[in-house]
Formats: C-alpha cells, sequence, structure tokens
C-alpha cells in the first residue's frame, strides 16, 4: 500500500488526527474505517495492508497518540468518542462507510450506530468489553472502577497489574477481585514505580466509561445497519469475548468467530502479535456478505 495522507480535524475539546490510504485500483468500494479504544492507528497498519483495494481510515481518537485533548476533562465516554466519529465520517464525505471496530473500539462503533446510523452501511464489532451484558454484571463492573481507582491510587503499574488479571481471567468474575493483590507488573516488563502520571489512554480516561456503557439495543435492532459481531477462537470465557457473545444475544444474532485472540489483527509492530492474515480472510468474507 502506498504511505497514507494525515489529516487533522478539530473537535470540542480535541484535534484529531486520522490517516487515509487510497485504494489501489479504484475498487468503489466504501471507505473502510478501523478503529479502537485506546488503540490508535498504529494498532491497524498490518491490517489495512490487507486491504489494498479499498480505501482505509484510521485515527487516534481524543487523548490517544497524535490526537491531543484541548480541553481540561480527565476521562472520556463512548457518546463522546461516538460524535468525535460522526464528524470524522461527514468530513470525510461519501456516506455510508463500514467500520471494523474492535475493543472499546468496538464500543464507540455500536454508540455510532444507534444515533446515527444512516453513517454507516456494516459494522463489525470485535469483542466490545461491555460489563452491562453479562450476568456477572456487578463484578464486572467493581472489577473495572477498581482498576481504576488503583490507577489514581498507585499508578500504572499496580492497575496494569489488574487489568492484566482481569483481562487474562476465564469466566466468571469473582466478587472478591477488587481485594485481590495485582500481578507483579515486572512479570510483563511494567514499571514498578509511580511516575506520577495519571493520563494514561486506557486507566485513566477511557476504562470506566467504555466498560460500564449501556447500549441503546432496540434502536440497535432498529437500525438500517448490517451489524455483525465478532469473537476471537483464543479469548473464549474472557470478558470481552462473553461480552461480544452477549452482545450478539441481544441483537438477535450470532457472533462470528474471527481468528486468534483479542488483538487477532495485531501484527509483528506489537509484542501481541495474533494472526493477522488469516484474520483479514475472515473480515473480508463478513463485509463481502452485505
Amino acid at each position: 500500500m502506498s504511505e497514507p495522507k494525515t489529516q487533522t480535524l478539530g473537535v470540542p475539546g480535541a484535534a484529531l488526527h486520522y490517516d487515509i490510504w487510497e485504494a489501489a485500483n479504484g475498487s468503489g468500494e466504501p471507505k473502510l474505517l478501523m478503529i479502537g479504544l485506546p488503540m490508535g492507528a498504529e494498532g491497524f497498519t498490518t491490517l489495512a495492508g490487507h486491504f489494498p483495494d479499498r480505501a482505509i481510515v484510521t485515527y487516534d481518537p481524543r487523548g490517544v497518540g497524535r490526537s491531543e485533548r484541548t480541553d481540561d476533562a480527565k476521562e472520556s465516554n463512548p457518546v463522546q468518542h461516538a460524535e468525535d466519529l460522526r464528524r470524522l465520517i461527514s468530513a470525510l464525505g461519501d456516506e455510508p462507510v463500514e467500520i471494523f471496530a474492535s475493543s472499546g473500539g468496538a464500543v464507540v462503533g455500536l454508540e455510532l450506530v444507534a444515533r446515527h446510523p444512516e453513517q454507516v452501511q456494516t459494522l463489525v464489532a470485535h469483542e466490545p468489553p461491555s460489563a452491562p451484558v453479562l450476568p456477572d454484571r456487578e463484578e464486572a463492573l467493581a472489577a473495572t472502577t477498581d482498576i481504576h481507582a488503583t490507577y489514581e491510587r498507585d499508578g500504572f503499574g499496580p492497575a496494569m497489574g489488574k487489568f492484566l488479571a482481569l483481562t487474562m481471567l476465564k469466566g466468571p468474575i469473582p466478587s472478591d477481585f477488587p481485594e485481590r493483590p495485582p500481578m507483579d507488573p515486572a512479570m510483563f516488563g511494567l514499571p514498578t514505580e509511580d511516575d506520577g502520571r495519571r493520563d494514561d489512554p486506557l486507566l485513566g480516561q477511557t476504562i470506566v466509561g467504555t466498560t460500564h456503557h449501556e447500549f441503546d439495543f432496540d434502536a440497535l435492532r432498529a437500525a438500517s445497519t448490517r451489524i455483525v459481531i465478532g469473537a476471537g477462537t483464543e479469548s473464549e470465557g474472557e470478558l470481552a469475548n462473553r461480552a461480544a457473545y452477549a452482545v450478539a444475544e441481544r441483537l438477535g444474532t450470532q457472533a462470528v468467530v474471527f481468528p486468534s485472540h483479542h488483538g487477532g489483527f495485531v501484527g509483528g509492530e506489537s509484542g501481541w502479535k495474533g494472526e493477522p492474515e488469516a484474520f483479514a480472510v475472515t473480515l473480508r468474507e463478513v463485509l463481502a456478505e452485505r
């Protein structure tokens, strides 16, 4: 693929930076957005490379990477991010678009479709980490609240130790999760000393708003958008995977199984490599079914 063109869009409280890869042969297909949260544009570089025939758009959500905030807010929520995305799609023109949305981005994508279905032809929402849809919702909500509180109190390392313990957990969240000690951050090469910062995009800004968000399922079921929920083969039993199946059930659909784990589309640029080639094959098949 050719090098992307980077542009900036001013929105209330932030300046969004986004990248556009032009289609190699002008396929005439809708623009395909690849979005995450708190993952920014760089996380989709490998996956975008498997779609040279499509015009691809990636972006850094507010408070992530290049998209610096211009307000004083310390947290953000899916409604705010969905409004940012609405403005970005409008700026791109040529609506409706197609969206592949991962993790917190899947929560944002679903919120966008509930509010503005006319902008999105197909949404593939891969493993939205939605605590309210789980049978153990109270325990899951308490766990993510505790991770954020740990970050505010003790800093990045201990909070990330708790976050990793939660994301690696298979099955229902135990009620005593907040009382459990975090995994040793040094085991994962993470800092153990508190650097005093409290602006981490995941632990500080988005974890509570994203995981606690309540979907408008009536609006989603009524939307003109084709909604596909994805779940990873290797993440079975994890919070986001269980939530994917629960969301699909509430929508009256079947979740589509994707290769690899929660970040199965990620390539060698990350230490969390998945199976991006196989993932792209499944994504292309899903998009072709529209």
